[in-house]
């Protein structure tokens, strides 16, 4: 007996059985008649129509359950109906007359190559793209077809401005920019009062001069340096100068001065690099060392710096300032060649002979440097330039050949204060006129002649005898004997050692002076 499904099932727990619910019944509305004969199956017709059925109800024949309907009007019989002659023909291909309908058919339209584009069964991807081959020769290629060409107002105005108003447009607008670039200028012009008739002010070199260069400290000693002007009738000279004093104090050359100083009608200018001019007055002089002080009046001159000739070594860096044939301002760089070089010229006055201890240089020197600065690289004075060494022709004229001499600071400044103080400088003599000689075992200064009561001759020093070390320098020559004695003091008491007969004595010498008034 089988088991109603739609019935609760009873199994066993064990089996994983239980009751089972009966599913819930449809819920069929009632069916409307008239739908039902219009829509329903025929009576005794359970699945699709044949064409029997529907052959009778083209022809109204009633089925089981009723009419099918009622028969179409006779107008959409005749627009639709079949013919008398399509009696009998039917859509559907009758079966095994395949081939005889293919042969008789219309071919397809998309040929008998098969296009593609019109065959409703061509796949849908293409195996290879649609492209031709190009052409192998030239005249063959098809011609590319050139787009339309688009003027300016079609591109920016869109083509609907014509080309003589576009130009228009633009003269317009030029017109009126320049006319309101004009208005502005002058508007800018005309309301500046600031800027009108206005001198700007000078500015200096951009170019930075730091210290320690040669430019920069030619700037700082420069104001210090002065040129000496000296009109005597119809004749005259030129030399130069340094301050050492802020109350109008100039040191220079005593052959720079010496025609001012011989010549009571003389003139004496000192003129500074701004161009002021004072007249200048002697304040003493030195032959012997060729040294001289003026002074100036003027307010708040600049002053030289001092510098030491003693730490100064060949090789260092120096700087010549001084008016050379009266160029002003004139500066030339070179370094120490020498130091402790005894030097000896006539003197301008013709009272003796001029002698000191100079620094010898390769900064040019010529005419017209003497009574200059000769400054380190610091700016600060080293020495007083005075003489050159140089080589003359026939004219007697000569320019400086790299041989210039300089007094020491360190005996500039004691003579010029000296001489600031008295008017004149006293120098320590040993009272003996000397010569250079140069023997087998020994140079020097050979004695010529002691003067009776001076200082070599209570020392016992006698004609004849080479003297070769005054203190602790040693003498090579007469310039030199004269430079060792003059480096001590009146009244110092100084070994000298000399050789008399081939043997060296040492014997002790009170140095006397050169002035009468100090004595000797």
């Amino acid at each position: 007996m089988s088991e109603n499904p739609y019935e609760p099932r009873r199994g066993d727990p064990a089996r994983g059985g239980g009751p089972r619910l009966q599913p819930r019944g449809l819920d069929r509305p009632p069916v409307d008649p008239q739908a039902a004969e219009v829509f329903g199956r025929p009576a005794g017709v359970t699945g699709s129509f044949d064409d029997e059925q529907r052959r009778r109800s083209a022809q109204g024949v009633q089925h089981a359950g009723g009419t099918r309907g009622a028969a179409p009007p006779p107008a959409l019989t005749e627009a639709f109906g079949r013919s008398p002659e399509d009696a009998g023909v039917i859509l559907q291909r009758p079966p095994g007359d395949d081939e005889q309908a293919d042969d008789d058919a219309e071919k397809p339209l998309w040929g008998e190559q098969g296009d593609p584009w019109r065959d409703p069964g061509a796949p849908v991807a293409l195996s290879e793209p649609a492209l031709r081959d190009e052409p192998e020769d030239d005249d063959e290629k098809p011609q590319r077809r050139r787009g339309v060409a688009l003027s300016l107002t079609e591109v920016v105005l869109g083509g609907r401005l014509r080309r003589s108003s576009a130009v228009i447009c633009a003269v317009v607008v030029l017109l009126v920019g320049a006319l309101g670039g004009f208005v502005g200028w002058y508007i800018a012009d005309q309301g500046n009062e600031l800027g009108k008739d206005v001198t700007l002010a000078q500015i200096g070199s951009g170019k930075q001069r730091p210290p320690g260069t040669v430019a920069k400290t030619v700037e700082e000693v420069v104001p210090a340096v002065v040129s000496i002007e000296i009109q005597s009738g119809s004749g005259g000279g030129f030399g130069s100068g340094v301050v050492i004093e802020e109350d109008g104090y100039i040191l220079t050359n005593d052959h720079v001065v010496a025609p001012a100083a011989e010549n009571s009608q003389a003139k004496l200018t000192a003129v500074f690099t701004d161009g002021t001019r004072a007249p200048a007055k002697i304040v003493g002089r030195d032959p012997k060392t060729d040294l001289a002080v003026i002074k100036v009046n003027v307010r708040n001159p600049t002053v030289i710096q001092i510098g030491k000739s003693a730490d100064l070594a060949p090789g260092d860096p120096v700087i010549a300032v001084g008016s050379p044939f009266g160029l002003e301002n004139t500066v030339t760089v070179g370094v120490v060649s020498a130091v402790n070089r005894p030097i000896s010229a006539p003197s301008e006055s013709g009272e003796g002979t001029v002698v000191y201890d100079a620094i010898q240089t390769d900064a040019a020197i010529n005419p017209g440097n003497s009574g200059g600065a000769l400054v380190d690289s610091r700016g600060a004075l080293v020495g007083i330039n005075s003489l050159i060494r140089t080589v003359t022709n026939e004219r007697q004229e000569g320019g400086s050949i790299g041989l210039g001499f300089a007094i020491p600071v360190d005996q500039a400044i004691e003579i010029a204060e000296s001489l600031m103080r008295n008017g004149k400088v006293a120098h320590p003599e040993l009272g003996v006129q000397a010569a250079s000689v140069a023997a087998n075992t020994s140079e020097g200064a050979r004695v010529q002649n002691v003067v009776p009561g001076s200082a070599a001759a209570r020392a016992g020093i006698k004609e004849g005898d080479v003297i070769i070390r005054v203190g602790e320098r040693m003498v090579r020559n007469a310039a030199e004997l004269t430079v060792a004695v003059r480096a001590h003091d009146v009244g110092q008491q100084v070994p000298v050692k000399l050789v008399r007969e081939g043997r060296e004595i040492v014997t002790t010498v009170k140095l006397g002076s050169d002035d009468p008034d100090t004595g000797r």
